[in-house]
C-alpha cells in the first residue's frame, strides 16, 4: 500500500511515498522514511492525532508533529499586548 511521511519547519518541508506491507503501522512507516526523531513528539494521520501502533490504510499520509515552541494561550497574550 502507498503511504506519504511528512515532516515540516517553518517554511520548508521534506516529504516520502513509499509502499508497505499490508498491515503496516504508523512506526513501520517512520522506520522507512528514516524520520524517527526524539524532537518529534507526536504523529498524525490526515491530521488527526495517532499513536505509533495505529494501522495504516492505502494512501494515508503520516504526519510528524513538532513540538510546541510557546504555549498557544501565552502566544495569544503577547499578540493581545502589541
Amino acid at each position: 500500500m502507498r503511504v506519504e511521511v511528512i515532516r515540516a519547519w517553518p517554511h520548508r518541508f521534506e516529504s516520502v511515498v513509499f509502499d508497505l506491507p499490508e498491515g503496516a503501522t504508523v512506526s513501520d512507516a517512520l522506520a522507512a522514511s528514516g524520520f524517527i526523531d526524539a524532537g518529534h513528539p507526536a504523529v498524525a494521520i490526515h491530521g488527526v492525532n495517532a499513536t505509533l501502533e495505529t494501522v495504516l490504510n492505502e494512501n494515508d499520509r503520516v504526519e510528524v508533529l513538532r513540538p510546541l515552541l510557546i504555549d498557544p494561550k501565552e502566544a495569544r497574550r503577547r499578540r493581545a499586548l502589541r
